[in-house]
């Protein structure tokens, strides 16, 4: 994908990090490489909870306060609970999210509306404990449960930051196989594009989906498609380790082991290593590897999404 691709894929984000003037005091929370490195291939779908509630800009704090076994929203100044109105708005904007066709979504860290995870609250004696989650985002997850969803603070490490927007250019592709004339033929298809991929995340759900899909005339269409969409992002949401990173890189490595000449084999599970031991990052070997798919044709290895699952621009596997 060059950078002067159309921005077709939607990504829901919280309004400040646009570098919109939202936040309490009236400021913004601008996140630099959002705008202008990831926002060049994504179309933005800002949205800010308690603005879009009604509560405007500037306006008193919130915070989460423990009240019984339920957690409420409230302006500790004055007291007023926007609990019911945050909730009642929140259930209300995720249904119409439906309908931007998201691919993901982008939270505010430490908001009382926004926050995903550690967000403070407040028990009966002031005192905070980093458990909870903002209400909307609550909404959000529990509407959204395969949908990508981060927060900004934990996209500052380059793995996390990886794993996310993978995920993003995956849901995407999903969502395109399964238009409603999809077909058993297209799913094979795609299960089998994205095996290595699968294999680098989680060897778990790399079996239970190659299970599935090897009995997937016996399955029902609509049960076929819901249980592979939340095995398959599931397995994404899965880390990929180094370890299995490498096992992937020698299984690509062996359909050609044959062609290259001693030197060259060395060569490249030196290369190997050297990305074992956190010597260079993955791109490396990767850009051997591909050097080599391309020299003999290895069509299989061609046709795998894991040697570039989202746009080489983003340099994303330079950091991990």
């Amino acid at each position: 994908m060059s950078d002067s691709a159309p921005a077709s894929i939607r990504i829901g984000i919280s309004a400040c990090l646009l570098g919109e003037k939202v936040r309490y005091d009236g400021g913004h929370k601008r996140d630099n490489y959002l705008v202008e490195t990831f926002g060049r291939y994504v179309e933005w779908v800002p949205v800010c909870p308690e603005v879009e509630m009604g509560l405007g800009t500037p306006r008193e704090t919130l915070r989460l306060v423990r009240i019984g076994n339920d957690v409420h929203m409230v302006m500790p100044k004055t007291g007023a609970d926007h609990t019911d109105g945050m909730r009642a708005y929140a259930a209300r904007r995720v249904r119409e999210l439906v309908r931007e066709e998201l691919r993901g979504y982008i939270l505010k860290k430490d908001s009382p509306s926004c926050g995903m995870e550690r967000v403070r609250v407040f028990d009966a004696h002031g005192v905070p404990s980093k458990s909870g989650r903002g209400l909307f985002a609550e909404a959000l997850l529990q509407h959204f449960p395969h949908l990508p969803v981060e927060e900004e603070g934990r996209l500052c490490d380059a793995r996390l930051r990886e794993n996310f927007i993978e995920r993003v250019f995956a849901y995407e592709r999903l969502r395109l196989l399964f238009t409603p004339h999809w077909s058993i033929a297209g799913l094979v298809a795609f299960h089998t594009a994205h095996k290595l991929l699968l294999m680098a995340h989680s060897p778990l759900f790399y079996k239970s989906l190659g299970r599935l899909v090897a009995e997937a005339k016996s399955v029902p269409r609509t049960n076929l498609r819901d249980q592979y969409e939340s095995e398959f992002m599931g397995a994404l949401r899965e880390m990929a380790t180094t370890k299995r990173h490498v096992n992937v890189l020698q299984h690509m490595a062996g359909y050609f082991s044959k062609q290259l000449d001693p030197a060259s084999r060395q060569e490249l599970q030196s290369v190997i290593q050297d990305f074992h031991w956190g010597f260079v990052p993955l791109v490396v070997p990767l850009t051997l590897i591909n050097h080599y798919v391309r020299k003999y044709d290895v069509e299989y290895l061609r046709g795998q999404v894991y040697l570039e699952p989202h746009p080489k621009e983003l340099m994303l596997r330079n950091h991990v």
